[in-house]
């Protein structure tokens, strides 16, 4: 039997194949000398390794190095490997020697089962939406014989109020894991390698928030349909500024480790649905997710092309600024939905969904940065992270640097739209109904200058055309221009 390389991200049981098998993992060093991650996800990244490496034992040979390249030097005998996370990893592992390539695993849908079905569509739109609903039916979730459950596939209207009108949704605190030895051992070597100087991170240090190991991770899972599911599918689109984790999942980083299957997750919420323990709404949101999003994610990141994120279609041309990239770390940001949204990352490297979205992705497009430097800002700023993760999300949703490959429309919002799924308007030193003077909110403003900006790189898309249309009768529309051109990068 040939030796399993496990990646960091691939430590699940589901990466051998049958117990006892030997396995090899290497901690390479050079990955956070050559890009300044954030502290947060270096330390988990290497708990979770190290955890793994302990509870496999002598099963495993666990080498420390600068490089894959070095440590591999002193391997003798073939391997084997899933298929990696990226395209550079894969094609590493391609161009050595001795190394079968298997199938990747820890998702829904296969690559042959996503190639058949985009070979189905022809010319049309690979949407998301068939994507999962296709799935639903391959996969039995939420089906009642050939009909969805509940007589509709998606619940997504009803999953979009806005926050209650109190501090937090007032559910139990999320269940923590216990940092133990290994974890003490991570922050040593951090702190030592920052001393050296040869890493500098981003972030704040602190517990450690996510599952690291498959036994904390199974927890999680079972913390979450237990407490927080039934209340996730009507907020899940809506931001409070005192509550970090609303009735989100904390899924995403040992998902993305490879912990969990994605399909026991869904096993489980499902359940929870027919047992009634929760909402058809929540549970459908919760699955929509997973089989839906992330898989569709996945697979347009391989789809797409090793190109794909070097796609700038609006041609946004500014750098990343130091105090976004630096996470607000001097607290100069005075808008309240963008410093509380830093606030988050720089103090857990993670945020959920919208804040990414319509905060910090938001912002980064209205002011026409490089989609290639903020889709790395994500990769390295967020614990659940990868290449795979963040190259479509970004690039295509986010940032709308694809032309509309992905999108169909710029995910462009003004005060407004903050102000209605959030409590970060009303202490804000701006108002989201002013555009122009000292307390015009800069996400009003920035959303009409970056529909002038981009009116011709945009027309004829049918889905923004009357936005199009009502800047042009904007009459304070030159005055705007000119007042957020000289705001150009500064920190609002």
């Amino acid at each position: 039997m040939r030796t399993r390389w496990l990646f960091g991200d691939q430590l699940g049981p589901h990466f051998l194949d049958e117990p006892g098998q030997p396995a090899l993992m290497i901690e390479s060093r050079g990955v956070f000398t050559r890009r300044r991650f954030h502290r947060q996800k270096a330390h988990l990244v290497l708990s979770a390794m190290r955890h793994r490496a302990a509870e496999l034992g002598d099963q495993v040979r666990y080498l420390k190095a600068g490089t894959y390249r070095e440590a591999l030097a002193e391997v003798s005998g073939d391997l084997s490997v899933c298929a990696p996370t990226s395209y550079a990893a894969d094609r590493f592992v391609r161009s050595l020697d001795g190394v079968e390539v298997l199938p990747a695993r820890g998702f829904c849908t296969s690559r042959d089962d996503f190639a058949q079905w985009a070979s189905r569509r022809g010319s049309k739109r690979l949407l998301m939406e068939d994507f999962y609903r296709e799935a639903r039916v391959r996969l039995e979730v939420l089906m009642d014989g050939s009909n969805p459950t509940g007589g509709q596939w998606n619940f997504d209207h009803d999953n979009r109020e806005p926050p209650p009108h109190q501090p937090t949704l007032g559910l139990t605190e999320p269940w923590w894991p216990h940092e133990d030895e290994i974890d003490d051992e991570v922050r040593a070597d951090l702190d030592r390698w920052e001393r050296d100087g040869d890493v500098r991170f981003t972030g704040q240090d602190g517990p450690r928030r996510f599952a690291a190991t498959r036994r904390e991770a199974l927890h999680v899972l079972r913390d979450f349909v237990a407490h927080r599911l039934p209340a996730f599918g009507p907020h899940e689109d809506a931001m409070l500024t005192g509550d970090d984790w609303m009735a989100h999942s904390l899924l995403s980083a040992p998902l993305n480790l490879g912990l969990l299957d994605p399909l026991e997750a869904v096993e489980r919420a499902e359940d929870a649905y027919r047992t009634g323990a929760a909402p058809l709404s929540s549970v459908e949101g919760f699955v929509r997710q997973l089989i839906g999003w992330r898989d569709y994610i996945w697979h347009l990141y391989w789809h797409f092309g090793a190109d794909y994120r070097h796609r700038n279609a609006l041609l946004a041309r500014r750098h990343v600024p130091d105090w976004f990239a630096d996470l607000d770390a001097d607290g100069t940001v005075e808008a309240r939905c963008l410093s509380e949204t830093l606030r988050g990352v720089r103090e857990h490297g993670w945020v959920h969904h919208i804040p990414r979205l319509m905060v910090l992705g938001n912002y980064a497009m209205q002011r026409g940065w490089r989609p290639d430097e903020v889709t790395d800002w994500f990769h390295r700023s967020f614990v659940d992270g990868y290449d795979w993760v963040m190259v479509a999300n970004v690039v295509g949703m986010s940032q709308y640097a694809d032309g509309g490959l992905l999108a169909t429309k710029p995910y462009a919002g003004g005060g407004a739209y903050i102000d209605r799924m959030s409590d970060f308007c009303g202490s804000c030193r701006y108002d989201p109904k002013v555009r122009v003077g000292d307390d015009a909110c800069p996400f009003t403003a920035g959303y009409w200058w970056f529909l002038d900006r981009n009116a011709d790189r945009l027309q004829g898309n049918q889905r923004i055309a009357r936005q199009l249309s009502a800047r042009q009768r904007l009459d304070d529309l030159p005055d705007l221009v000119d007042q957020e051109q000289k705001r150009g990068n500064d920190a609002p």
